[in-house]
């Protein structure tokens, strides 16, 4: 898989950006099918970072309820940890935050 096609998106929550601020750790969500390995070269390529550590999260899709009924459900997530270098830049879309 190419980098683009791994990182979905950056997931930025009050949880993130507090992680972010004191263990230099930014969050994405990933495709399902990527590990760790591939997550940080995808990082290390699109971004030009460091990368110690990566922490993959398996979010399971939960039904979702309409009046008593289950309709349909939410999708299936992984997100990845992913801890900088100490001295590494920080990504551009989290600043400002």
């Amino acid at each position: 898989m190419k980098a683009r096609e791994i990182i979905v998106r950056p997931v930025i929550t009050e949880k993130t950006t507090l992680v972010q601020e004191r263990e230099n750790t930014v969050c994405f969500e990933v495709d399902r099918r990527a590990n760790k390995i591939e997550v940080r070269r995808a990082v290390e390529e699109l971004f030009d970072v460091k990368v110690i550590d990566v922490n993959i999260v398996n979010r399971k899709g939960k039904p979702v309820k309409r009046f008593g009924r289950t309709v349909s459900h939410r999708p299936q997530i992984s997100k990845a940890y992913v801890k900088l270098a100490p001295g590494s830049k920080t990504l551009g879309f989290f600043e400002g935050i």
